[in-house]
């Protein structure tokens, strides 16, 4: 179990609606004491410090962190860490949550992941990964349709083609190896196609014990019904009715904690979040992707459902004091509705402004999350893509806290599905902003699952 521990400096690293909500938890712990963040956004900044730096320069990081009595950094975005910034906070003694660089290249390289998966057995799709164009259209030549074609790097979530037909994926292996996403397309990897149901899994890691958080599905494409491109993230739930109690074992024992051993025997032991997309076959689960940090909006939903002090879990990753440790949760269904500026993913006006914020917030299950957001003299504009996370918290009449170590999906909180989301969209209608849009549509299949099941 967790030492005793006293309150700490923080440092907060990001400037999205994840980091948002991750500022909004930590600043409930008695452990929090000044919580920096660099560089912030307009939600974000009421409730931290805004720093100015520039997170891309980890040792300036690390110098403030020094010079401010850090007692722990919380690095957000995927970026860093797959830079490095957890391997020079380490080096001068700063504790930091995020896995070093060789252990976040289970997010920053899906080759190496897929080469992971073949050597510890971790299911997934069937793959080929390839250095060079001629090489990846001769292997896709003995497949078929409909396959997937991934750049192989960080591409901003957009480096993932869902192709159709032959001549679609021959296009994106064409485009990858032509530029499109830069260094992110310096190997492709194409994979089956699998069929199922898409899910997340959420499991912190100290190095050596990995314990289960939660389970969340997001909607990832820009249109209702889950129609058009793909995005960033539209909106989330959680608890992702799919994971029943068995599927989470599964995921634990024939995904994580393999990964687990996988990164310990590579001499990277991963200290962080493990943030597994998975789809729900026939057969299981199989993993799709890692994420080496919390998914956004699906960590929106998460910090509104934790029942504990995330600065302790945060702090036991770091110092490998996890075992023995579980996490309580919220009973309640908790929802985001991510409101974009007109004309996202694709090009999309800035500066508009948004009114209105605090009545729709008044109700005390909803909290909005900033994103693509600046404040000044308490006017808050929108200066992104994504811009707010409308979230809300199912509260039932029944509703309680409980002590498992990771949430079922079961029908407790499946009944609170349906508040969750009529409460997250009262307060988005509510919100003054005729320069953005969103999917009305967020939750639909917990609904139709929970009518399916009723």
């Amino acid at each position: 179990m967790l030492r005793k521990l006293v309150s700490m400096n923080i440092l907060l690293i990001g400037s999205g609606g994840r980091e948002h909500a991750l500022a909004w938890k930590m600043k409930q712990s008695p452990l929090c004491d000044r919580l920096f963040c660099a560089p912030g956004n307009g939600g974000i900044n009421d409730v931290a410090e805004h720093v100015e730096l520039d997170i891309n320069d980890h040792r300036a990081v690390a110098a403030f962190a020094k010079g401010n009595e850090i007692g722990l950094v919380v690095v957000g975005p995927e970026a860093p860490l797959v830079d490095g910034i957890a391997d020079v906070l380490n080096e001068v003694g700063v504790r930091v949550f995020g896995p070093c660089a060789k252990a976040a290249q289970l997010e920053g390289s899906k080759g190496f992941t897929k080469d992971i998966c073949a050597k510890y057995n971790i299911p997934t799709a069937a793959y080929g990964r390839f250095g060079d164009k001629q090489a990846a259209l001769e292997y896709l030549a003995s497949q078929s349709a409909p396959i997937v074609v991934k750049a192989d790097g960080l591409a901003a979530g957009k480096g993932v083609i869902m192709a159709q037909t032959m001549d679609e994926a021959k296009t994106a292996i064409e485009d990858i190896f032509g530029g499109l996403f830069g260094d992110a397309g310096a190997e492709v990897v194409i994979e089956e196609w699998l069929i199922g149901e898409e899910a997340s899994f959420f499991a912190l890691c100290d190095g050596e014990t990995a314990i289960p958080m939660a389970t969340a599905q997001d909607h990832k494409r820009v249109g209702e019904g889950d129609t058009g491109p793909n995005t960033g993230g539209m909106g989330a739930y959680s608890p992702a009715p799919v994971m029943t109690e068995q599927m989470c074992q599964r995921t634990m024992d024939e995904i994580i904690l393999p990964t687990v051993k996988a990164m310990n025997d590579m001499g990277a032991p991963f200290k962080g979040v493990f943030f597994a997309g998975l789809m729900i076959t026939e057969k299981g689960p199989e993993l799709i992707e890692y994420n080496v940090r919390f998914g956004d909006p699906e960590c929106q939903t998460l910090m509104m459902r934790m029942d504990d002090d995330l600065v302790e879990l945060l702090v036991a990753c770091a110092d490998g004091d996890l075992a023995g440790r579980e996490i309580k949760w919220r009973d309640e269904t908790a929802l985001c509705v991510v409101m974009a500026a007109n004309g996202y993913p694709a090009s999309y006006e800035k500066g508009s402004v948004i009114g209105n914020l605090d009545e729709a917030a008044s109700d005390g299950d909803v909290e909005i999350f900033h994103a693509g957001t600046a404040k000044s003299d308490g006017v808050v504009t929108a200066i992104g893509g994504r811009v707010l996370n409308v979230t809300a918290l199912g509260s039932t009449e029944n509703g309680s806290s409980d002590n498992n170590s990771s949430d079922s999906g079961s029908s407790d909180s499946g009944s609170s599905v349906y508040v969750a989301k009529e409460k997250a969209y009262d307060a988005v209608e509510k919100v003054n902003w005729p320069g953005g849009f969103y999917r009305r549509d967020i939750g639909w299949r917990a609904i139709e699952r929970e009518k399916q099941e009723g």
